[in-house]
This record gives structure tokens, C-alpha cells and sequence, in this order.
């Protein structure tokens, strides 16, 4: 678990605009760990976290795109069925709102990351602490030793 810079990109709803972006992402060699695209019929933002916020911010400025930048709290899960459920649930239990929440296809190790804009980051990082702690014990291996012979 931590936190990144998301960056919200304000982009013309037309054919290129997406692509631009991406293939000057892909040139300064950004890696893009998450990111989410919504549009309108004048409009799309896309919600972007990636490797190296001064870069991205600095190509945004250069691309002369309009954007907005805040924090969100990054969670390594286990990729499958229930793992945001689990998160989500925490956080309710806690009384912290999410705002919004989406989620990589996959990350090391077979893993997901899910892209959290929570209304109390401390609080949150606090109460999810302990879920990462179970994580990691159900996620540990069994040690499988044979069986002594006994004769």
C-alpha cells in the first residue's frame, strides 16, 4: 500500500488525442501502472497514475494539456473474486468514504492494484494496514515435505 500522484487529463473527445498522449508516454518510457478513461460528448478525462509524477507533469505542461493532480491510495491485492469487496468493506466498516476506485488488470507477481480516492488517506492506510497483514499470511505458501519412510 501507498500513496501516488493521479493525474486527471482533460482531453478533446476525438479520434488521436488518447494515442497522442499514450505514444508520448510510451517515448519518454513512463511506465503506466493504472489509469481510466471517461468521457462526455465534448470531453474525456483520463485519470492516470504512472512511474515518475515530475516527468508525467512535465510532459502534460509541454503537450500543453489542461490537468489536475491529486493523491490516491495504491493497494496491492491478490487478483481475484472478493479482494476489492475485502478493501471496500474495511473502509465502510471505518467510516471512510471511497470517491472513486478502479483497478489494474495485473502487477508483480500476479497481483492487481487498486487505485483508491479515499476522504481520509491516514485513516484509511491505518485500517487497511492490518488487511495487508492477513493478506500476507493467507498468500504464504504451505512447505510440502515428504513423508518419512517408516519401515
Amino acid at each position: 500500500m501507498y500513496l501516488e500522484t493521479q493525474f486527471s487529463v482533460f482531453m478533446v473527445n476525438k479520434p488521436g488525442v488518447l494515442a497522442q498522449l499514450l505514444n508520448v508516454l510510451a517515448h519518454e518510457k513512463i511506465n503506466i501502472v493504472a489509469m481510466t478513461m471517461m468521457d462526455s460528448m465534448e470531453h474525456g478525462v483520463l485519470r492516470l497514475v504512472g512511474g515518475g509524477a515530475e516527468k508525467i507533469r512535465g510532459l502534460l505542461h509541454r503537450m500543453n494539456m489542461q490537468f489536475s493532480e491529486t493523491q490516491v491510495l495504491c493497494v496491492n491485492l491478490p487478483n481475484h473474486a472478493g479482494a476489492l469487496a475485502d478493501v471496500a468493506s474495511k473502509l465502510a466498516k471505518a467510516h471512510v468514504n471511497i470517491s472513486y476506485a478502479y483497478c489494474t488488470a495485473g502487477a508483480r507477481g500476479g497481483r492487481t492494484t487498486a487505485v483508491l480516492k479515499v476522504a481520509d488517506v491516514k485513516k484509511s492506510m491505518k485500517v487497511l494496514e492490518g488487511h495487508a497483514e492477513a493478506d500476507n499470511q493467507k498468500t504464504k505458501k504451505a512447505v510440502r515435505r515428504s513423508l518419512a519412510s517408516h519401515t
